[in-house]
């Protein structure tokens, strides 16, 4: 078990280091391939170890030691066409690994606890081969989320009560060439962001559960996070809004409630979430809207397998700020294009032994559009992004 655990572990760190592409906003829709088979819900339902950063409150649901480790495939497709005549570019960030880690323990009859590291959140485009007009700014971004939490729960009488201390990591890129744009000299206008930068934020998830008669409730608040990307936001917001802000760029605090209810081996599911973008530092000041997100779900489990059905929604963060905003509009379509909105979702699960089983997911997320007015201080043009997605996650579980 220990050295499970241990390549665990070293698989997690070895797949953060890639780039990582995100549904709701810049975040995932769910965390583990349960979760994210059935839309991803988890604040009202149970999903074993995965629970841990969704609602720590449900990890009460382990019988004895469970580890879960997996990864996540994401497949964006990002094209924007500035309007400049030379048509759509596609961003070459079509391909990203996102992993998953979580153990969770049964220490007595009311005490739980565990461990996660999960890739939750990210973002990015690449433009940097792009050629004609204004190459698309020959824009490249690349943000990467990663968190590392510590599970605690505690259950008596069908109540819950769960609390996991979070500690992320994350690394954010912004490079671009705005020559093109004034009609400079190739090189004359590049972006004057200072390379990768990286830092360290804390927070915490809390979350309570009540089950009863196969009905489960729960709720959940998960705090913001502060980070500092130095040289990264403040020179990027000088350049697209001439104003130069602070390099923090806070992943926002979350609030939800969820409700499920199992009968003869089938599980029905709801969630409701507010990801509340516009009280958090960075993503304010580009004018991102709250999200509510809308998750439902359905699980059908016998003996040793499970097919699982979902759908996600929410309402793209991303707003036009009209003439007014023009270079914020082109900041957040071609860098932060977070348009996508509606996922679909179907996973399956079987189980080799008591100890062993496999779970699968994929998502489906139809290809959105936007396209915002903007302009240089000539005549006005338009710039348009269309994004869809899929993904596949694969996980492997083990029991003692």
């Amino acid at each position: 078990m220990k050295r499970t655990i241990k390549l665990a572990v070293v698989a997690a760190l070895a797949l953060g280091t890639t780039s990582a592409f995100a549904t709701n906003g810049d975040t995932m829709i769910g965390v583990g391939a349960k979760a994210i088979g059935m839309g991803g819900v988890g604040i009202g339902v149970s999903h074993g170890a995965e629970s841990a950063l969704t609602n720590p409150a449900m990890i009460t649901n382990v019988e004895g030691t469970e580890i879960s480790f997996g990864g996540t495939i994401f497949m964006p497709d990002v094209k924007t066409n500035m309007g400049d005549g030379s048509g759509f570019h596609n961003s070459d960030a079509d391909l990203s690994v996102i992993p998953s880690v979580a153990i969770a323990q049964k220490v007595s009859n009311n005490f739980y606890w565990g461990i996660g590291m999960y890739g939750v959140a990210g973002m990015g485009t690449d433009y940097r081969d792009a050629t004609g007009g204004m190459a698309n700014m020959n824009m490249v971004t690349n943000l990467q989320l990663m968190q590392f939490v510590v599970p605690l729960a505690y259950k008596a009488n069908g109540f819950s009560l769960g609390i996991a201390p979070i500690l992320q990591y994350g690394s954010l890129d912004i490079n671009y060439d705005m020559s093109a744009m004034y009609m400079a000299a190739p090189g004359t206008n590049m972006s004057t962001t200072r390379g990768v930068a990286q830092d360290f934020g804390l927070g915490y998830n809390v979350g309570v559960a009540y089950e009863t008669a196969g009905l489960t409730v729960g709720a959940s608040y998960k705090s913001k996070i502060d980070m500092e990307y130095k040289g990264q936001i403040s020179r990027a917001m000088k350049d697209f809004t001439g104003f130069l802000g602070s390099d923090s760029l806070e992943q926002p605090a979350e609030i939800g409630v969820g409700a499920s209810y199992k009968v003869s081996g089938n599980t029905f599911a709801i969630d409701y979430k507010q990801i509340k973008w516009s009280d958090a530092k960075g993503y304010k000041d580009f004018a991102w809207d709250n999200q509510n997100v809308i998750m439902v779900g359905y699980q059908y489990a016998q003996d040793n397998w499970a097919l699982r059905a979902g759908y996600n929604h929410a309402k793209s963060p991303i707003k036009d700020q009209g003439m007014a905003g023009s270079l914020s509009n082109v900041f957040n379509l071609l860098g932060f294009p977070a348009i996508v909105e509606s996922h679909y979702t179907v996973g399956a699960s079987y189980g080799f032994s008591k100890m062993t089983s496999l779970d699968l997911a994929y998502v489906y997320s139809p290809e959105a559009s936007e396209n915002y007015a903007y302009s240089l201080g000539g005549p006005a043009t338009t710039i348009e992004t269309k994004h869809s997605q899929s993904a596949v996650t694969a996980q492997l579980d083990f029991k003692f």
